[in-house]
């Protein structure tokens, strides 16, 4: 009976046990994002999630990492081992992103995601489709099918930046003002602006200006859409420069597609040349992006400096304001100058300058200051991205995002004269709480608005929206010059019934 009962009792402990190890394989770990549907989503790197962050009340970061593994694999249409590189990003507070990189068409493909060598999350993920890379010229033919399959939303209130842009305009007829645009807007001295015309899913140009190697921004991001999928025919002129150009009060109020707007133009916003470029180069070229700052982030909330952090060139007033108000509180501020260019009389009073730093290391500092340059502050997606308390200027300027942010939820707002600057930053020392809760809202922001998936969404659905209102044909311009897609190796196969062929200027 004796031997009974503790047999019992040892086979009771064995289910705790197995129910304990089960909760840590399959219920405390989530795993989601785009990455995990590669067919449909297409991207220069893919990325999902694991969510580990409960697994910290019973181990350590470190502990969670050794026991976490992820392999992806997959075959060459011709069946050899298909090549991928995997890039796991540990943010350390048990928040995990995997990215990983297709280098050619790829097919029987497979994400194997464990914990302490057990399957979790619906793992092992297989795809039995075609996947293809980002360089494969493959454009899925239904565009609004493509939408919802890509996770864009299809209703435009949720896109409330394009809904307020585009108001203005409507029944387009280019044929009717291109001449008066061009004359208006070619100034080589001071502006530059491009002519693109999409046309059967090809892509052409004309740029007026004398500094106009910018193109390349935009030249990139509507060539990866087209090898994705078939746009529709569409005509734009999009500005090169950082300011936004058509101002509110002149007529005719002409449709300029820029980089960033302001509160007195009109101008139509994209995403950003850097935050595009960045997410097109994901796992490329580029260090810095939205995913690569979390997963270099050496230190969580508690072992960051309780200070205000800024770095930067001297484009504007208040940077050479924000250096005084530094070295009269350096107990709370560690402000310095890069480089001067707009104001190099005074470096002597403002300088030296100092030495650029990783940008990985400001998040060494639990607070954040964003300021203005010549337009907005370019760097705020990646500040909010580093999970530290932002405290951003009050500005005239904007990015296509800012809508969508609200104040003491996903940051602090400052005065433009950085008058109130001290007492935001006093008190989030004095309420460190709501100070990380603020940043960790401003975290979440950027995760789930300023991913490249969003980046790609934004723009497919703008240039969509803006084809729709054209009432004049789509041609191609006399002088327009074709844009080709990169080349690529013999490592692209399309699906037959997806694949078109590319058409030459000359057939058009």
């Amino acid at each position: 009976m004796k031997c009974c009962k503790m047999m019992k009792q040892f086979l009771i402990f064995f289910i705790l046990l197995s129910c304990l190890s089960l909760s840590f394989s399959d219920v405390d770990i989530k795993i989601y994002g785009p990455g995990l549907n590669p067919a449909n989503i297409v991207m220069p790197a893919r990325y999902f999630f694991l969510n580990c962050t409960t697994l910290k009340k019973s181990m350590s970061i470190d502990e969670i990492e050794k026991k976490l593994s992820v392999a992806i694999s997959g075959q060459h249409v011709t069946d050899r081992s298909a090549r991928i590189w995997l890039n796991v990003l540990n943010r350390r507070d048990g928040f995990f992103v995997i990215r990983y990189k297709l280098y050619e068409t790829c097919k029987s493909m497979q994400i194997v995601a464990k914990f302490n060598n057990k399957h979790i999350g619906g793992s092992p993920f297989v795809f039995n489709e075609t996947i293809q890379a980002e360089h494969c010229y493959c454009p899925k033919r239904d565009f609004e099918s493509w939408l919802s399959n890509y996770g864009c939303s299809n209703n435009l209130t949720n896109y409330p930046q394009i809904e307020e842009d585009l108001r203005p305009f409507k029944d387009i007829d280019y044929n009717s003002f291109r001449s008066e645009f061009v004359k208006k807007f070619d100034r080589p001295a001071s502006m530059s602006v491009c002519n693109y015309v999409v046309l059967r899913n090809q892509l052409y140009r004309t740029c007026y200006g004398q500094h106009v190697g910018f193109k390349m921004f935009m030249d990139a991001i509507l060539l990866s859409l087209a090898r994705k999928v078939s746009l529709p025919d569409f005509e734009i002129f999009v500005n090169l420069g950082d300011w936004p150009l058509i101002k509110k009060g002149d007529k005719p109020i002409y449709p300029l597609f820029s980089w960033c707007g302001s509160h007195s133009t009109h101008d139509i916003v994209m995403p950003t040349y850097d935050l595009t470029e960045s997410s097109l180069q994901a796992m490329g070229r580029v260090s810095l992006d939205m995913l690569s700052v979390q997963g270099n982030i050496n230190k969580v909330w508690n072992e960051r400096e309780a200070k205000a952090f800024w770095r930067g060139r001297d484009s504007s007033e208040e940077r050479l304001k924000l250096i005084e108000i530094s070295r009269q509180n350096p107990n709370l501020i560690n402000a310095s100058l890069t480089n001067f260019f707009f104001f190099r009389h005074l470096e002597n009073q403002y300088g030296p300058k100092t030495k650029h730093i990783s940008f990985f290391k400001f998040f060494d500092y639990k607070y954040q200051i964003n300021l203005d340059g010549t337009v907005a502050g370019y760097r705020l997606p990646y500040l909010f991205s580093g999970g530290s308390l932002v405290l951003k200027q009050d500005s005239e300027y904007y990015e296509h995002f800012y809508r969508d942010l609200k104040p003491k939820h996903h940051y602090l707002a400052v005065k433009r004269d950085l008058s109130n600057l001290i007492n935001k930053i006093k008190w989030a020392k004095e309420n460190d709480e709501k100070a990380e809760k603020i940043a960790s809202n401003g975290q979440q922001f950027a995760l789930n608005n300023l991913l490249p998936q969003h980046v790609f969404c934004y723009h497919a659905v703008l240039f969509h929206e803006w084809s729709k209102l054209i009432v004049s044909s789509i041609r191609v311009n006399d002088g327009m010059e074709h844009v080709p897609q990169p080349s690529s190796e013999d490592d692209c196969f399309c699906d037959e019934d997806l694949h078109q062929t590319n058409i030459s200027k000359d057939e058009l």
